[in-house]
């Protein structure tokens, strides 16, 4: 890992940029529900390539396996900060299964663009 700081910083903001986007939209997930998620997984993928590209400017060696770490890490921070703010007691609640469905399986794509990244950089 190249510094854990800019890894927990960057995937914070991966969360975060969905995050404020989809508040700044919520009317359209009421009015036009599939406009809305189909903007949501364009922003998270965004966010992974933009955020990626600037990490793998930085990595010399291991790609793959950077890709893989870099993608866990960003995946658990998305679903550690979503949990908490979906959690029972929350005014945001959504049962675990509906979570799932709704938002998290979204968040896969992570490492999958991580990973992507690393085996390409592998090539070089």
């Amino acid at each position: 890992m190249e510094s854990i700081k800019k890894v927990i910083l960057y995937g914070f903001l991966i969360w975060l940029i969905p995050f404020v986007v989809a508040f700044i939209i919520f009317p359209i997930h009421e009015s036009n529900r599939p406009l809305f998620e189909s903007i949501m997984p364009v922003t998270v993928a965004l966010c992974v390539v933009i955020f990626g590209n600037m990490y793998f400017k930085q990595v010399e060696a291991n790609y793959k396996k950077e890709g893989i770490r870099l993608g866990i890490i960003w995946l658990i921070i998305s679903l550690v900060i979503d949990l908490i703010l979906f959690m029972p007691q929350s005014p945001m609640h959504l049962s675990f299964l509906e979570y799932l469905m709704d938002i998290g399986i979204t968040y896969l794509m992570i490492p999958v663009i991580t990973i992507g990244f690393g085996c390409l950089l592998n090539k070089k």
